[in-house]
C-alpha cells in the first residue's frame, strides 16, 4: 500500500504523484464491481460538499479535504465551472455551487470587457485561466495527499434559465459571439451554436492537466437526463476523453450518470467503467445492472429531509447490495464552514453533518473488514425473520464470509441458510458504531437462527468462518 499521509504539497509530491499516475484508480481485475487503488481493493464512501470546491474562490478546500480525511471518507465530487448556480437554487442555503459576485472561477479566462452576469468581466472562451488550473491541480493534489478520490464532473445540464444565465458559454457572458441558443441545445452535436468546439477543447484541457494524478476519474455529465443532453453528444465526449488519453499515454476511468432512482442500462459505451445513479434507494438498480460487471455507484442523495436516517440507510443498503460508490450530498459544508459545521434550516433539500459522517465511516469500517472482492449479492441465504415492511441486503462468499444489512426496528429471529462450519458472528449498530460479538458457533448446516439484539432502525451483521478447528 502506498501512503502519502506525511508528504506535503511540494514539487517532490507532484513528482511522486506523476509516478503514481500509471496506477490510476481502476476496476479490480478479479472483481470489476469494485475498484483497485494504491494496491488495495477499494470502495468509495463519502459525504461531500455540493461540487463548488474549485470554482468558488471563497471555499477553503484544504480544510474541507482534511475534514473528509479525518472523518474516514475517501471521495469528493467537483464541477468544472461550465455550469454554476445562482443563490437560492433548489432551496439550498449557502450553496457552494453559487459563488458570491466576482468570486467565480472557471477554465476560461476573463476578458477586459465588463458585463458578466454575476460580477466582473465577461469570459474569453478562446483563452484558459492559469489560476483556475493551478487551483484545480492543487485541489486534486491535496486530495491525493489525504487518500481521497476526485470525481471530475465535466458538464451539467441547465435545468432552468437562471443557471444558463450564469454560464460562461451563454452568449451574454462571453466575447466570442457564441452560445446564442436555447439552454436545451447546449449539449447536442447539431444545435449547439458553435459551442461543441469549446466543450471539446475544455475536455481535452482538463484531461491533459490531470493526467499525472492517480486519484481522478472523469464523469461526462451530471444528470444528463435533464435539460436536453443527447446521448450522441455524451458518446462523443467519451470518445474524446479516450482519444486524448491515448495521445498523452494515460488512462483514467470514465463515468456516466444514468438515472435518478433506477434504470436498466442498455446503451453502453465500451469505455465507461462506472455507472452512477442518484437517489438510489432502495438499491434495485445494482442488481438490475450487476451483469455488466462494472462499478455501480450512487453519487448523489437528497430530497428526503434533513434527518440522518434515510441517508445512512441509503448508503448502507447500496453498498451491501453490491454497489462500490456512495456519495451523500452534504450541505453542512459551506464557505466559512469547510469543517462541515454549518447548521442548515429544516427546509433544505437534503442533510449532512458530523454525526452522519461518523455513521458513514462506520459503514466504511464494516465493509472493509471483509475480503469483498470475493463476495457477491446473496439475498437468497435469508430464509425468514424479516418483518413485512423490512429490507435486507447480503454479500457473501459462501461458507467463508457474509455481510448482512437489515432495515427494521423489530426484535426477531433471523434465519440464514449457511453451510456447516464454525462461525464468528458480530452485530453492528450503524447509528452508534457499537458491536456485539457472539461466542463462536459450530453450525451443522442448513438454517442458522440468530436473535437480533435491541436496536433502532437498522443492523449490520458479519459472519466469518472461524479459524478454530470445526
Amino acid at each position: 500500500m502506498i501512503i502519502l499521509k506525511k508528504l506535503t504539497l511540494t514539487t517532490g509530491l507532484f513528482c511522486f504523484i506523476q509516478q503514481l499516475a500509471m496506477f490510476a484508480i481502476q476496476l479490480h481485475p478479479d472483481n470489476p464491481h469494485y475498484f483497485l487503488w494504491r494496491g488495495k481493493p477499494t470502495i468509495l464512501i463519502t459525504s461531500g460538499e455540493h461540487y463548488g470546491s474549485v470554482l468558488n474562490l471563497d471555499f477553503d478546500y484544504k480544510k474541507y479535504l482534511k475534514t473528509l480525511h479525518d472523518s474516514g471518507l475517501n471521495l469528493t465530487r467537483i464541477f468544472s465551472g461550465a455550469y454554476v448556480e445562482p443563490p437560492g437554487s433548489f432551496n439550498i442555503t449557502s450553496n457552494t455551487l453559487a459563488p458570491a459576485p466576482g468570486r467565480f472561477i472557471c477554465p476560461w479566462a476573463r476578458s477586459s470587457t465588463p458585463g458578466y452576469a454575476n460580477g466582473g468581466n465577461k469570459f474569453d472562451l478562446s483563452k484558459w485561466d492559469p489560476e483556475y488550473f493551478a487551483r484545480l491541480k492543487d485541489f486534486v493534489a491535496t486530495a491525493s495527499k489525504y487518500n481521497i478520490v476526485v470525481e471530475m464532473n465535466l458538464f451539467c445540464p441547465f435545468y432552468e434559465e437562471s443557471q444558463w444565465r450564469l454560464s460562461p458559454m451563454n452568449y451574454n457572458n462571453n466575447i466570442n459571439n457564441l452560445g446564442n441558443i436555447a439552454r436545451t441545445n447546449v449539449y447536442s452535436l447539431d444545435k449547439n451554436g458553435g459551442l461543441l468546439a469549446i466543450q471539446e477543447a475544455m475536455t481535452r484541457k482538463i484531461v491533459t492537466e490531470l493526467q499525472n494524478f492517480d486519484n481522478v476519474y472523469f464523469e461526462v455529465c451530471n444528470e444528463p437526463y435533464f435539460g436536453g443532453v443527447t446521448m450522441p453528444w455524451q458518446f462523443h465526449i467519451i470518445d474524446l476523453i479516450v482519444e486524448t488519453e491515448k495521445q498523452i499515454g494515460t488512462q483514467h476511468l470514465i463515468s456516466m450518470n444514468i438515472a435518478n432512482d433506477k434504470a436498466l442500462i442498455t446503451n453502453i459505451h465500451p469505455a465507461v467503467s462506472i455507472f452512477n445513479f442518484h437517489y438510489a434507494f432502495p438499491p434495485d438498480t445494482v442488481q438490475m445492472n450487476y451483469h455488466l460487471n462494472k462499478v455501480i455507484g450512487d453519487n448523489e442523495t437528497g430530497f428526503k429531509g434533513t434527518n440522518n436516517t434515510h441517508y445512512r440507510m441509503e448508503g448502507w443498503a447500496f453498498i451491501l447490495a453490491g454497489g462500490a460508490l456512495y456519495n451523500n450530498l452534504d450541505y453542512s459544508f459551506t464557505c466559512g464552514c469547510e469543517d462541515g459545521s454549518f447548521v442548515y434550516p429544516k427546509n433544505q433539500p437534503g442533510g449532512g453533518n458530523p454525526e452522519l459522517r461518523k455513521q458513514l465511516n462506520t459503514l466504511s469500517k464494516f465493509i472493509n473488514k471483509f475480503d469483498f472482492v470475493k463476495m457477491a449479492p446473496a439475498t437468497n441465504i435469508i430464509k425468514g425473520g424479516i418483518p413485512p415492511n423490512g429490507h435486507f441486503y447480503v454479500l457473501a462468499e459462501p461458507a467463508k464470509q457474509y455481510a448482512v444489512y437489515l432495515i427494521f426496528d423489530t426484535i426477531t429471529t433471523l434465519e440464514c441458510d449457511i453451510p456447516p462450519g464454525t462461525y464468528e458472528i458480530e452485530w453492528m449498530h450503524p447509528v452508534s458504531g457499537k458491536t456485539e460479538k457472539l461466542p463462536p458457533r459450530k453450525h451443522p448446516g442448513g438454517v442458522m437462527k440468530l436473535q437480533t439484539p435491541p436496536h433502532e432502525n437498522d443492523l449490520g451483521l458479519s459472519i466469518f468462518a472461524s479459524k478454530l478447528t470445526n
